[in-house]
């Protein structure tokens, strides 16, 4: 599709109740439905032309194609319009798994009327080897957060809220820091560990992707670090 071409059709989207539109996206093999994401104009125009979907992901902040680090993309077959003009349903061909999970759809909880209680299904693909560490950390961080309180520390966490996620930062910020002054490697990198853990809880706790963080740290390459500090007194 031309530049023009995907112009006109986001033209006829609706764009007056919000700058992004939710996208539907189903299996074009069997319409199991995959995931639920969303587009801006700039994502849904690279997606029109590439025939790659790109989102805009708002834990990151910024137009994501589909499998940019796993490989695993959405090839985009069929498009559909629903009758307000504000909603899109994509059906595409899936390479791989479609959750970060490593299942085959994001809709993988089962609620369990009879308990009030979620199921997960299917069996989940290894996909370590597609991810750093920080970000299959936050992953599993986000997925404590439909887990009992009783059984997860992390669901405790989240169940606490800000003010205790907070102090635990705090705290194991500052057993670093004398790890630090005691000179002693092992027990820096062990409480170095528990610091990142609990800012990550933090981050996952507000939705903010690492992501973001590692954009933030790029965009300070281009100052020094007295200016960057100049610039935020």
């Amino acid at each position: 599709m031309t530049h023009a071409q995907s112009q006109h059709f986001i033209d006829q989207l609706n764009w007056d109740k919000s700058p992004l539109i939710p996208v539907v996206v189903q299996s074009y093999c069997d319409n199991a439905v995959l995931m639920l994401g969303f587009m801006d104009q700039e994502a849904l125009r690279l997606s029109l032309e590439t025939k790659v979907v790109h989102y805009f992901s708002r834990t990151k902040g910024r137009i994501w194609k589909k499998g940019e680090k796993s490989g695993h993309i959405q090839k985009i077959i069929e498009i559909f319009l629903d009758c307000d003009n504000d909603t899109l349903l994509f059906k595409v061909e899936q390479t791989g798994s479609v959750c970060h999970t490593g299942r085959e759809t994001c809709f993988f909880q089962k609620l369990d009327f009879a308990n009030a209680s979620l199921e997960s299904l299917g069996t989940p693909l290894d996909l370590s080897e597609h991810y750093d560490v920080i970000d299959t950390l936050y992953h599993i961080l986000q997925a404590k957060k439909n887990q009992d309180p009783k059984q997860s520390y992390t669901a405790s966490l989240y169940a606490k809220g800000e003010n205790t996620i907070g102090k635990k930062i705090i705290e194991e910020a500052g057993e670093l820091s004398f790890a630090i002054k005691d000179n002693d490697p092992n027990q820096i990198i062990y409480e170095c560990a528990d610091t990142i853990y609990h800012i990550l809880v933090g981050l996952s706790y507000k939705n903010i992707s690492p992501d973001r963080v590692r954009s933030e740290l790029k965009r300070r390459f281009a100052f020094s670090g007295i200016e960057e500090k100049r610039r935020r007194e």
